[in-house]
Order: structure tokens, then C-alpha cells, then sequence
């Protein structure tokens, strides 16, 4: 799993947000678009495509797209 390959796999669950705002040190929760449901979703691409589970915890202690990356590799 690499980055770029997460970042781009983020930015596909927001679809109307520009793709090319969204870069590892974006700081996700300021996103116009984020809401609970976002999360959620977030939650369920990376346990699809990684087979990870990302808990609540994980979600709120990241601050940044690279750093829930950062988790998520550590779980693979």
C-alpha cells in the first residue's frame, strides 16, 4: 500500500470535492464536505480495500489524510 494510492482512494469518496485538494497533509476534517456520514464511509472504503478496521479512536487522533494512512499501514 502506498500513499499516493490511499490519497486517491480517499478523494474518490468525496465526488464533488476537487481531487487535486486533497494531498497527504490535508487536514481531512476541515474538508467542506466532511460529516459524520463521510467518516463512515471513509471507515468502510479502507476496511474494503485494505481489510482494516479503523475504529472512531483512529479517526479522531488523525489530524491529516497521511496520518490515518500511517494507522492504516501499521494494522496491514
Amino acid at each position: 500500500m502506498e500513499l499516493q494510492e490511499f490519497i486517491t482512494k480517499f478523494a474518490e469518496q468525496f465526488e464533488e470535492t476537487d481531487a487535486g485538494e486533497i494531498k497527504a497533509e490535508t487536514e481531512f476534517k476541515n474538508l467542506a464536505k466532511w460529516s459524520s456520514l463521510m467518516a463512515l464511509s471513509i471507515i468502510a472504503m479502507i476496511d474494503d480495500e485494505y481489510e482494516v478496521t479503523v475504529k472512531g479512536d483512529d479517526m479522531r487522533s488523525s489530524k491529516t489524510i497521511e496520518d490515518l494512512y500511517r494507522i492504516v499501514k501499521g494494522k496491514v
